[in-house]
């Protein structure tokens, strides 16, 4: 697919289309088997620690959205996937030289050229998100979807740092939790509940 196929298909909302560029589920979920993920949420009171070194210990380090990094000790240095709902500036691709790209959001207009072509790159199914907007009777957060999406692999096990569910907000933004479309509380029972059945979830 060249450069205006790609912009017509989004145009077109061109589901088929958009999924070739992206590696199969099963192929992703393959490269988390066996690992130990640390999953890096963008909630304020992670800076506030020194999670850090155990961060970039981990196999796989995902960061989400804009990631940012206020100090090493907090938020550690490594990133190996970006799961996205939003475009990525070029400042912070820069910065943050991800491996691996995954587009979760259903909005597809939003996202790039850059992005689609990127190596390894990952567009999450819209099933997917709407099964899970269902289960939680709200849209999900990219967090929730990473968190559901990597426990379907055979990964050792999934650790979430700095998801507290906007109790300290996010240091992505200045949004209070009434302004932004998700339920935190939902989601926040939700994890509860998948760590009672799935000791392979570990909050940090």
């Amino acid at each position: 697919m060249n450069r205006l196929q790609f912009y017509t298909a989004r145009l077109l909302r061109d589901e088929p289309a958009l999924q070739d560029l992206s590696v199969p589920q099963g192929n992703l979920l393959a490269d988390l088997e066996g690992k130990s993920v640390a999953l890096i949420g963008n909630a304020r009171s992670l800076a506030e620690t020194r999670q850090g070194t155990a961060i970039d210990a981990a196999d796989l380090v995902i960061r989400i959205n804009r990631a940012p990094m206020p100090s090493p000790e907090s938020h550690g240095r490594r990133t190996d996937w970006l799961a996205l709902a939003v475009r990525l500036p070029d400042e912070d691709r820069g910065r943050l030289t991800p491996v691996r790209l995954l587009w979760m959001s259903p909005k597809r207009k939003r996202l790039d050229w850059q992005t689609a072509t990127s190596p390894g790159f990952y567009l999450h199914p819209l099933e997917d998100y709407h099964a899970l907007k269902d289960r939680l009777a709200a849209p999900p957060t990219t967090g929730a979807m990473m968190i559901d999406l990597a426990l379907r692999s055979r990964l050792a096990s999934l650790t979430l740092h700095g998801f507290d569910f906007f109790a300290s907000q996010s240091l992505s933004g200045r949004r209070t939790a009434q302004q932004v479309p998700h339920d935190f509380s939902a989601e926040a029972a939700w994890v509860a509940d998948l760590k009672r059945t799935d000791d392979r979830l570990l909050l940090a």
